[in-house]
């Protein structure tokens, strides 16, 4: 058993270092992030994967920017305003600013950053969360832009901090290359991209900003494998884990040489119904999956205690969160008489599709509906795989029998809207949006709506505890838990932080 033990040590010992080397590359200046996931694509706005937001993050702007305090600040706008009515917003841009290619950022680039999310025939990941209340965006004059919205919407600032609103180069993008070569204005640019292997970023000389804070070079990997990550830590082969394993945290907190943050985060994460596919279709089949799910003890397997059971499809830190609801207790008697209700007295077979970094949650969901009779087929899938199956449309995913796909989605600290909207909107079925069980319900669409141009905020907070209960009763998702944002760190990195949801920012981390 030792020898086995050792040659285990060796063996992950090989792999951190396979994968984090870089030929030709000095280590003294680098920050080596190890993640959980490869990254979607290098274009901010066709993805929606909150590490590949993180990886993105110091090459690329947007209008307005958050800081630690997670308030909002000045980025490549200096002044906003808008008009009495809350439907034109006018910005003024900063001066002298290039994209890393030499294009220069002006209203026309924001234009046109704009517009390739307005154009429909795009289809870029991102867009939809703009279409909806974003009419237009014009260039006054050079340094001046204007946007109106088709509605009032209350989170259109915080909105224009997240992907589809940070800036790529015009000219990236027309030639095509951006998806695969990262182009923006950030502190950092992208030195090299080996799909499958690792992200290089290096500081960027002609940033407006000066001489970035953070390392010379950021050096991005990734891993599903739980112990890799720990390993990785451990022998310093990596400063910044994230998300760290909830399984090792306890082992970090005791280390001196490492340090462990563990903040409330903004993930929920779920398992989405095919609501297409029968028995699916069935609001009662759909139920007796939610109470035949053991929340809590998913929580104490799988997290280790690091969330808390969802009673909601918002998380408690996002604005309008109804702490007061108990919608689902675990109850396979309640379980097996909706089935039988429904015509499924001797339950029914579905799939589910998972990444393999949250396989567990798959299995164990599988020992548990197995209670009241569900037999349910674990798939696991790498991410790019997982993400094209779970995006497919009703017919594709018909084809392939999927049932339910087991995600999570964070808003963050910008709004309920961006909870509501992407996952449980008519219109946001996919592959247009997050919807993955094209989930229709006219009534929710009204209240998603009519929240979203509420300016009061105690107003469109009633709404939105409408709406949490309209979904917990109509059960498009088995609402799972959400997640304590985990990342963890060398002891001599400092300038790391989060913002809830995962999405850590490293820019101007340095190890001392």
């Amino acid at each position: 058993m030792t020898i086995f033990a050792n040659n285990r040590i060796w063996l992950l010992s090989s792999a951190i270092a396979a994968t984090l080397a870089v030929p030709g590359v000095s280590l003294a200046a680098t920050l080596n992030v190890m993640q959980s996931e490869a990254p979607r694509s290098m274009d901010p706005g066709d993805q929606t994967a909150t590490y590949t937001a993180a990886l993105l993050d110091p090459m690329y702007e947007g209008l307005i920017k958050r800081d630690p305090d997670l308030s909002l600040k000045p980025a490549l706008a200096t002044e906003w305003s808008s008009d009495p009515s809350g439907l034109v917003w006018t910005f003024k841009l900063r001066q002298g600013v290039k994209f890393q290619d030499g294009t220069p950022f002006d209203a026309d680039a924001v234009v046109k950053n704009f517009n390739r999310h307005l154009d429909t025939k795009r289809g870029l990941a991102a867009s939809g969360r703009l279409r909806t209340f974003l009419d237009s965006v014009t260039a006054v004059d050079a340094g001046t832009v204007q946007f109106k919205l088709k509605t009032k919407y209350p989170a259109f600032l915080a909105l224009l901090t997240t992907g589809p609103c940070l800036m790529v180069s015009p000219t990236a993008d027309a030639a095509g290359t951006i998806g695969s070569k990262a182009v923006g204005t950030g502190p950092y640019k992208l030195g090299e991209y080996k799909s499958g292997e690792y992200v290089l970023e290096v500081k960027n000389p002609d940033w407006w900003g000066g001489a970035a804070k953070g390392e010379d070079q950021i050096k991005w990997t990734w891993t599903a494998e739980t112990s890799v990550m720990n390993m990785a830590l451990q022998t310093a082969d990596a400063d910044v884990i994230n998300p760290f394993p909830s399984a090792f945290a306890q082992q970090v907190k005791a280390n001196p040489e490492m340090k462990l943050s563990t903040t409330d985060g903004s993930a929920v994460f779920w398992v989405s119904l095919n609501t297409k596919l029968k028995p699916l279709d069935d609001v009662r089949v759909r139920q007796a999956l939610n109470y035949a799910t053991d929340r809590a003890g998913i929580v104490k397997a799988f997290m280790q205690g690091f969330a808390t059971p969802a009673n909601s499809p918002l998380a408690p830190v996002t604005p309008g969160y109804d702490k007061s609801l108990a919608p689902y207790s675990y109850d396979i008697d309640k379980a097996k008489q909706l089935l039988k209700e429904a015509g499924y007295p001797d339950g029914f077979t579905m799939s589910t599709i998972v990444q393999e970094q949250e396989a567990r949650i798959g299995e164990l969901l599988q020992a548990m509906w197995a209670k009241a009779g569900i037999k349910l087929d674990v798939r696991k899938m790498e991410s790019g795989v997982w993400s094209k199956a779970a995006f497919l449309d009703p017919a594709g995913k018909e084809k392939d029998g999927i049932g339910s796909a087991i995600a999570s989605w964070s808003s963050g600290v910008n709004g309920a809207d961006l909870q509501f909207r992407p996952l449980y909107y008519s219109k946001s079925a996919s592959p247009a949006g997050a919807n993955l069980g094209f989930f229709s319900d006219p009534k929710l669409d009204e209240l998603v709506d009519k929240a979203a141009s509420t300016l009061d905020e105690t107003a469109r907070n009633a709404i939105y505890a409408d709406a949490q209960k309209e979904v917990n009763d109509q059960a498009p998702h088995v609402l799972l838990f959400t997640k304590q944002d985990l990342f963890a760190t060398r002891a001599n990195v400092a300038g790391v932080w989060v913002i809830p949801g995962g999405q850590v920012v490293v820019k101007d981390a340095k190890k001392q």
